[in-house]
């Protein structure tokens, strides 16, 4: 059983967002670590770059394959999480803390709100 926790918000990409100050933490979920296997590149957007709600911003490389991660919500990445270049095994070991992936100020703040609670992404993981 995969860990969702209740606080976060979910795509159905399997991206998580986390709201703090108006801006969103972005990751991958425990659910999109475990299918992908040992993560062992992660190619991290540039701070400044302007994302677009469900389009691809950046890209996990592990064991098995190359998986895009998309973007929960538009807006401007204003951080990255630059320890994931030398360790992008923080994805597995810790999905919804240390293996964050960026930072985004949505354009549109209202976006977060319509993104799966936890419920929600317990049913689509559960098909």
């Amino acid at each position: 059983m995969s860990l969702v926790p209740d606080e976060l918000r979910y795509t159905a990409d399997h991206e998580w967002a986390r709201l703090e100050d108006g801006r969103a933490r972005i990751g991958i979920t425990d659910y999109a670590q475990d299918a992908l296997g040992d993560v062992v590149f992660v190619q991290l957007p540039e701070p400044g770059t302007t994302v677009q709600a469900g389009e691809s911003f950046s890209e996990v490389e592990s064991t098995k394959s190359v998986s895009d991660i998309y973007a929960p919500v538009a807006g401007v990445v204003v951080e990255v999480n630059a320890e994931l270049s030398d360790t992008p095994q923080r994805l597995n070991d810790d999905p919804y803390g240390e293996g964050w992936i960026c930072v985004i100020e949505p354009s549109d703040p209202s976006a977060y709100d319509q993104l799966l609670d936890a419920e929600g992404y317990r049913k689509l993981i559960e098909e």
